[in-house]
């Protein structure tokens, strides 16, 4: 029996619900809302197909049905608009926050905390310094969309199966967010050595390594505009992450979470390769970073400290 809370009924939440029940993670599903009607529509939409679908209890609730939770997945907030940055989003969303935090830390207070609204990093930074819930039950969702979004355009070059892709984004969910390409292998091969490595495989284009980086920063800007707003692949990447935080297997993540001291960076959240588990999260990978991909990571630190230090908490 798996409980999952989502706070937040909007595109995401709605989404996030929808797929738990599909994809069977969770036995018990409760929608909290500001706009009651607007979560017991979600809810009774989706209670409606669950004979077709994994069995699962889904309703619309107040934050006392939050209790003994395994997962709350926080994705209340006002979403971007088209030419919005994430960091825009930042003192709007952090009073909302507060708001929910205050509300729902009551109920469920042994429960992992996945914060998935924007801007994510920030909020995570703020919810772990306002909440009292232990650290390692603080997870941001991070850049583990953005590594799928890298993993599929490296894959689109080599037509080759996403899982072949070992590569990570790391730093801010954001501009700021880089790839240490120094790292990053497909099928064990250096993505940079990979095209010369391929015996009678065709031919391939060079891989355009600032074209890929660009493409992963630019792609929720890039649905945005054209459809509105993104809640499938954050869905996807949120329902992974609480599959492996339900597993009795430790997976490792691009993740956002607390540093302390971690490449000389202390008191703020961004994303590393994480250990997640049962535990929540439980130690981070330290991978062999470069000097500039180090600076890299220094860089997106600073970005996030500056908006931390604008904000009012």
């Amino acid at each position: 029996m798996n409980k999952i809370t989502v706070v937040g009924a909007g595109s995401v939440g709605s989404t996030i619900a929808y797929s738990l029940v599909v994809m069977g993670i969770a036995s018990e599903i409760v929608m909290i809302d500001i706009n009651d009607e607007k979560a017991r529509g979600e809810a009774m939409d989706i209670k409606q197909g669950v004979p077709f679908s994994h069995p699962a209890s889904i309703y619309a609730g107040e934050y006392a049905d939050a209790v003994d939770s395994n997962i709350v997945i926080i994705t209340s907030g006002v979403a971007r608009k088209p030419g919005q940055s994430r960091l825009d989003l930042a003192q709007t969303n952090v009073n909302m926050l507060k708001v929910v935090a205050k509300e729902i830390v009551r109920y469920a207070p042994n429960a992992i905390y996945i914060i998935v609204s924007n801007p994510v990093d920030v909020l995570t930074y703020v919810f772990h310094k306002i909440s009292g819930i232990p650290e390692e039950h603080i997870i941001g969702s991070g850049t583990i969309l953005d590594t799928a979004r890298l993993r599929a355009r490296v894959a689109e070059y080599y037509d080759i199966n996403e899982k072949n892709v070992h590569a990570y984004v790391l730093g801010e969910h954001g501009d700021t967010s880089f790839v240490p390409w120094s790292i990053a292998h497909i099928s064990n091969v250096p993505v940079r050595d990979y095209k010369n490595a391929i015996h009678n495989g065709g031919d391939y284009p060079d891989i355009d390594f600032e074209e890929v980086e660009n493409y992963v920063r630019k792609s929720g800007a890039t649905v945005i505009q054209r459809k509105g707003a993104t809640f499938y692949a954050v869905t996807m990447a949120v329902c992974h992450l609480c599959k492996c935080l339900l597993s009795g297997i430790d997976t490792t993540l691009t993740v956002s979470t607390m540093l302390h001291g971690e490449y000389g960076i202390e008191d703020v959240c961004l994303s590393l390769l994480t250990i997640v588990g049962k535990k929540g999260s439980n130690g981070k990978i330290l991978l062999p970073l470069n000097d500039e991909e180090v600076k890299a990571l220094h860089k997106s630190a600073e970005c996030l400290k500056a908006i931390i230090n604008s904000i009012e908490m």
